[in-house]
């Protein structure tokens, strides 16, 4: 076995590796880029070295730097994490050259499942069901078109070297092909340096189903059961479970040998994933002895540790980085697959920095406030961000996974669903736009609950997913209002502790008057609503005030950072979080966003020029797609600003005229730059 591995990864993942290094004696060497020199994974790891800047093109993706980090500090093996070099053959061979052992496949079956459709030609002479499509080289744009036309829309347009949702486009009819596959190749080039695409029938309402497989040196290979990973946005998977609902020990038997037979097909070793498409909304679910089976379809092979890999984990009770590391060192597989067995049922849920009612726009910033729920058997966290640390421009914004089992014999997954709506219930998250009202919704959606899933799942349910903002009920103002009140006593007493007096009574804030008590006024916003709480002082506590009604009121903050609330003899655990002048409610599993108003300070009503529109995020201009002096309608596409990995739509906020860009395509551009001179066009 190794003394010391080199993890060529950042965040989660390299967290991830680390741990299991740690639980098995094996030294871990970090590498970093200078965004990343204070991360969590630089923190955790027994060594650390720097590689570059913080674009991954000039650290985490240059070979040498990683392969030069790993002989310098003497690491015997290098484990690549997911995405960055995880599926690069040429660093797989790097790493040979150079007496290394890559904690991953061979480099030919890497090269084999590299290319989507190099892979797929390797599974029809395998036997393995491909979804219909063209597989080609000849990537002329109306060749492809014609390939389409003739397949049949809509169609799914991919990069050959793609993954995680990058250079992927849906398109319903041909006339809006090649711009599709334009923007296609764009992203691809950016994200795999490969243009390369194939086009592949989309299927109607498709559940994704994916086998875990692992082989060893020794010719044995194992599947270890399917993960459903149906439930995507923009083609990134947002929820996985294990193992799949409805889904029948025939079914399973039979994609889990497609999906060995894939892996032999190209001498597989080490952890890996076939990708699996079933048409149908229920196409899980056959008979139970095996007969009508319907159809699935290969899709891809990801010759890596995936990040839904957990929930695998949880259910079969085993830890698959070490069985990487083992099967790396040259050891037979821990198990046969008849000594697999499924306990119980698991979720994972990716926590990331983005704001879903934006279109999951990724967000950046400080994690001003960061407590995650308590691990225990059924909740684990994986994560490689923690309080004060910074969701980065420059990678995925991905906050942790949270995954959570349960092993009951009959109403497992039921059970796990209760688990992941209060696991998310008390995550807490202030400083970054978060998903995690999202999650929590999407888990209590009937059409999730109930197993319905599909691909299309999010889109269908919006009207569930993307409810109209609601105002905060009256308890989130009195509780927003309460902390304000023992937050002002509290910096009074730290005051007076530090004065020279601190026993004089002018150093109170307990409302005493000569004739009665005071009585104060609290104003809050909650968006665009502005509310009042009349507070009076009695006692230990208060009377609140709030839209006719009077509650008695007492708090104190706990040491974990909790607010004990009692309202009206309602005893509640809540956690406020002040930051600048937001107040961060967090109440019955919900959260809100209060803003405390000064009533001295009286701001504008202006809000910048009138008709600019400003970056998001940090990002590059990739293409302008409008006229300068055009009229266009709401919702017209201006331009395209490259961010996060991922290409993003600037359109037009109300029907208008492009007066002019403020920058050429190509150009960097800083959060909240202007990117058009747009003039809205008069009402009429």
């Amino acid at each position: 076995m190794f003394t010391k591995i080199l993890i060529a990864n950042r965040g989660e993942i390299a967290c991830r590796v680390i741990k299991t290094a740690r639980r098995m004696g094996i030294r871990s060497v970090a590498v970093y880029s200078e965004a990343d020199a204070g991360a969590r994974h630089v923190r955790l790891a027994d060594e650390a070295v720097c590689i570059g800047a913080p674009s991954p093109k000039e650290s985490y993706l240059v070979i040498e730097k990683i392969v030069a980090a790993a002989r310098a500090t003497g690491a015997q093996a290098i484990h690549p994490g997911y995405g960055f070099l995880s599926e690069n053959e040429d660093f797989a061979e790097a790493c040979a050259a150079h007496g290394l052992i890559f904690i991953g496949p061979p480099v030919s079956a890497i090269r084999a499942m590299g290319s989507k459709s190099e892979a797929k030609k390797l599974m029809e002479r395998a036997g393995v069901p491909l979804t219909p499509g063209y597989h080609g080289d000849n990537q002329d744009p109306d060749f492809l078109r014609q390939q389409a036309d003739q397949i049949g829309y809509p169609v799914l347009i991919k990069a050959a070297a793609g993954g995680g949702g990058k250079g992927m486009r849906a398109v319903d009819r041909s006339e809006d092909f090649l711009d599709a596959l334009a923007s296609c190749q764009r992203e691809a080039a950016s994200s795999f340096g490969d243009r390369h695409v194939l086009i592949e029938k989309y299927l109607q309402r498709p559940r994704h189903i994916e086998i875990q497989v692992f082989g060893d040196s020794h010719g044995n290979c194992v599947y270890l059961f399917e993960r459903d990973c149906s439930v995507q946005r923009r083609h990134q998977k947002v929820v996985e479970e294990a193992p799949a609902p409805g889904m029948s020990p025939a079914r399973r038997a039979a994609m889990g040998k497609a999906a060995v037979d894939a892996a032999l097909a190209v001498g597989y070793v080490g952890a890996g994933t076939v990708e699996f498409i079933v048409p149908g909304a229920v196409a899980g679910v056959d008979a139970q002895d095996g007969t009508h089976l319907p159809p699935f379809y290969f899709m891809e092979m990801n010759t890596r540790l995936q990040v839904e890999h957990p929930v695998t984990e949880m259910i079969t009770g085993l830890d698959l980085v070490e069985w990487q590391l083992k099967v790396a060192a040259g050891e037979t597989l821990p198990l046969r697959q008849e000594q697999l067995v499924i306990r119980g049922h698991a979720l994972e849920a990716r926590i990331y920095a983005e704001d879903p009612d934006k279109g999951f726009l990724p967000s950046i910033g400080r994690l001003i406030h960061l407590a995650p729920p308590a691990e225990t058997l059924h909740v684990r966290v994986d994560t490689g961000v923690e309080q004060d640390d910074e969701i980065s421009p420059h990678y995925d914004p991905m906050i942790a996974k949270l995954i959570v089992w349960d092993g009951s014999a009959t109403n497992a997954r039921e059970r796990a669903l209760a688990r992941m709506l209060q696991a998310l219930a008390d995550y807490r998250v202030v400083g970054v736009s978060n998903n995690i009202g999202f999650l929590s919704r999407l888990v209590a959606c009937p059409a999730f609950a109930q197993a319905d899933l599909d691909t299309g799942l999010i889109e269908r349910e919006r009207a569930f997913l993307f409810p109209e903002s609601a105002e905060p009920p009256a308890e989130a103002w009195l509780v927003a209002a309460l902390a304000e009140l023992i937050r002002d006593q509290q910096y009074a007493a730290a005051e007076a502790t530090a004065s020279r007096d601190p026993h004089s009574p002018w150093h109170a804030r307990d409302g005493w008057r000569l004739n009665g008590n005071a009585r104060r006024e609290i104003r809050l916003r909650a968006g665009e609503v502005e509310k009042l709480v009349n507070a009076g002082y009695v006692g230990d506590g208060f009377t609140l005030e709030f839209e006719g009604q009077t509650v008695s009121a007492t708090g104190r903050f706990a040491a974990s950072g909790e607010l004990r609330v009692d309202l009206g003899g309602r005893r509640i655990n809540v956690t406020v979080v002040s930051a600048n002048e937001k107040r961060h409610v967090f109440i019955d599993g919900l959260s809100f966003v209060f803003a405390a108003i000064d009533p001295l300070f009286h701001a504008g009503s202006g809000g910048g020029a009138e008709g600019g529109l400003t970056a998001p995020m940090p990002g590059k201009v990739i293409a302008l797609i409008a006229a300068v002096g055009a009229r266009l309608e709401k919702g017209a596409p201006l331009l395209i600003l490259e961010a996060m990995k991922m290409e993003h739509t600037i359109a037009a906020p109300s029907a208008g005229v492009v007066k002019s860009f403020c920058f050429n395509v190509g150009d960097q551009v800083s959060d909240g730059a202007e990117l058009v001179e747009f003039e809205v066009a008069k009402q009429q």
